[in-house]
């Protein structure tokens, strides 16, 4: 997170906060841990010593994920995931959302440290831009824009 003041043409950093260790990543392996668990349930058997069936489960998470910042549901189709069983399931948004919730909370505290080291008060933002591509979840950005009192987020700058 920076915060900038921008006048006459000159670009000013007045604070940059932010957590390293959280990103998308964070949010995939949440879901590969709740499906592997899915799977064991279902199948009794239990992937995680799999290097190659958990690698394939991430990049079928990671996929989900996209899918859920445009859609409410996302299906998982991996064929002979483990031992010849197929892996057919799917996952809402909801349920990304609530198995992620302690971890999008936790989006705002480097915003409101950013606004504290620039001393201003969330009401004085002009422009809050979307950076970085876990600013596409819509979860992330229903929390911005409820702590910024609703403001309309600019979502013109790819975040990539």
């Amino acid at each position: 997170v920076s915060i900038l003041t921008i006048e006459d043409g000159i670009f000013e950093v007045k604070s940059t906060a932010g957590d390293t260790h959280l990103g998308g990543e964070d949010f995939d392996n949440r879901m590969v841990s709740h499906l592997a668990e899915e799977f064991k349930r279902k199948h009794k058997k239990d992937i995680g010593p799999n290097k190659r069936a958990v690698r394939r489960l991430r990049t079928a998470c990671e996929r989900a994920k996209r899918t859920l910042s445009s859609s409410t549901q996302a299906s998982i189709e991996i064929d002979s995931l483990y031992e010849g069983v197929d892996f057919y399931t799917s996952i809402t948004r909801a349920r990304f959302e609530e198995l992620n919730a302690d971890l999008f909370r936790g989006t705002l505290e480097p915003v409101e440290k950013a606004l504290r080291d620039a001393k201003l008060d969330k009401g004085q933002i002009q422009e809050i831009v979307l950076v970085g591509g876990s600013t596409r979840i819509p979860k992330i950005q229903k929390l911005l824009q409820d702590f910024f009192n609703g403001k309309e987020l600019n979502k013109s700058i790819n975040p990539d």
